[in-house]
């Protein structure tokens, strides 16, 4: 079993900020799988189904970003899960938007969110980033992460990365994490088609006399002549 955690703040106030993006993944995975109703438990909410074969657990804590490992620990401690067995997907501010990662462990790089699940279980569970990019200045941050997405971002790249991320989920669950970051990305941003290749120069066609018979010109000292071979 897995457990796939999506981070955001609850309610319909925070529903399409740009910190709500783990929480819009993962409602897309459980949509897509067609996994069971979302129902309170764990200090969230709380969903069953199967990705690739595998069991997964879904939960979207409702305890607000900053105390998120509290409903993440609840929930591994209930099923005993190892940390390697959990990942959580939360928006990253250090990644271009539409860009996405996957590592295992590491730092929290100041999003409050990881460092309330560090403090709960550890930091050896997996990380899905999924890029919104930054404002630029760290003074606007906490505005920046609760502002909703753009209408530019909703046409650009928003429902492309959150269905890929969801589509592809299954080479997750395999520990394919070097297909899915290469196939989600390939979604989001398709690379550019290649040109054709011109055309191969085509060889001149000998000369002919009408009959399909070749000619063959012939120089002397004195004249030109054709005869026919």
């Amino acid at each position: 079993m897995l457990l796939f955690v999506g981070l955001g703040n609850p309610g319909p106030k925070y529903e399409m900020n740009r910190h709500n993006l783990g929480f819009l993944v993962v409602d897309e995975i459980a949509s897509s799988y067609g996994f069971s109703p979302f129902r309170a438990r764990f200090q969230g909410l709380y969903a069953e189904g199967q990705v690739g074969g595998e069991k997964i657990a879904i939960l979207k804590p409702a305890t607000f970003m900053n105390e998120s490992g509290r409903a993440v620990g609840e929930a591994s401690r209930f099923y005993k899960l190892d940390p390697s067995a959990v990942f959580v997907f939360h928006d990253e501010l250090d990644l271009k938007p539409g860009k996405i990662k996957v590592k295992q462990g590491g730092g929290a790089g100041g999003h409050n969110g990881l460092k309330s699940v560090d403090a709960h279980i550890g930091k050896n569970y997996w990380r899905v980033r999924l890029g919104i990019g930054h404002p630029g200045d760290k003074d606007r941050v906490l505005g920046w992460v609760l502002q909703d997405f753009t209408k530019a971002d909703k046409a650009e790249w928003l429902p492309k990365l959150i269905e890929a991320a969801a589509d592809e989920a299954d080479r997750l669950v395999a520990g394919d994490m070097g297909a899915y970051m290469s196939r989600v990305a390939h979604a989001v941003f398709p690379p550019p088609p290649k040109p054709p290749k011109p055309p191969k120069p085509v060889a001149d066609a000998p000369a002919t006399d009408g009959n399909g018979a070749g000619t063959e010109t012939v120089v002397s000292a004195d004249a030109t002549r054709s005869t026919t071979s």
